[in-house]
């Protein structure tokens, strides 16, 4: 078989006239569009409409004009300017400015100027896998799960009617009430003798005794006539008593 009968066509393989995009590993769909809202990276190719802010107080607004009374004013200063007296103060001796030291063969380490004195060969090492690859976490076929055909919540099934028992409420029954108006039994009934004629009351009240005399009086035994000396002749009476010098 010759060459010729190998390929059909006139295409054969060749290299790559330039870099394409398929020899290098794409990050996937890793980029977001631009977003359509707010003022920063705005997507270019959608409206985008007038945005205003709110800015600070203008730098005139907010700095003094004056110091105000509130500064000292030296005493060497007078209305034409500062007094000529002569004024001096003492300081230390300055140093010596240090002139530039030029450094000689020994500073300098021409061993160590690397691939950029001398050819060297290429070298390669083994480092870890790059942040990149490590953070792209994509999710495996067990990740997923089909949705349930149980419920209603179905997505591609036909769901059946479903119902559900519930207590009875109160909002919008028949013994709900809106307007919160107090019953018949919540009056209380008017005594008919307000507005009919009174008859006659009678009540049963107690048995009264006799007005009298309550205060105790004395009887025969305790009067002592025999002791009353005013109504008759009495004899002179003497007692013994203790004679006082």
């Amino acid at each position: 078989m010759s060459g010729t009968d190998v390929w059909v066509g006139s295409w054969r393989p060749h290299k790559p006239r330039g870099p394409i995009a398929a020899l290098y590993s794409s990050p996937g769909p890793k980029y977001a569009l631009p977003g359509a809202t707010g003022l920063n990276y705005h997507d270019p190719r959608k409206l985008k409409a007038p945005a205003f802010s709110f800015g600070t107080r203008h730098r005139q607004f907010s700095s003094d004009c004056s110091p105000g009374p509130g500064y000292l004013v030296p005493s060497n200063i007078t209305r034409i300017g500062r007094d000529g007296t002569p004024a001096y103060s003492l300081y230390s001796r300055p140093n010596d400015p240090q002139l530039f030291q030029t450094p000689g063969p020994g500073r300098y380490s021409p061993e160590r100027s690397g691939k950029s004195a001398y050819y060297s060969a290429p070298a390669y090492s083994l480092s870890a896998r790059s942040k990149g690859f490590r953070n792209d976490q994509t999710p495996g076929p067990a990740a997923y799960m089909l949705p349930s055909v149980w419920g209603p919540a179905t997505v591609n099934k036909t769901s059946a009617p479903n119902f559900s028992l519930r207590g009875r409420s109160k909002i919008g029954s028949f013994h709900e009430d809106l307007q919160k108006t107090p019953g018949p039994g919540t009056y209380r009934v008017v005594d008919p003798c307000t507005y009919k004629h009174k008859p006659p009351h009678y009540s049963m009240t107690g048995r009264n005794s006799m007005p009298g005399d309550t205060t105790r009086k004395t009887g025969p035994g305790a009067h002592h006539p025999e002791q009353v000396t005013f109504t008759r002749i009495k004899p002179p009476s003497f007692s013994l008593r203790n004679s006082s010098f």
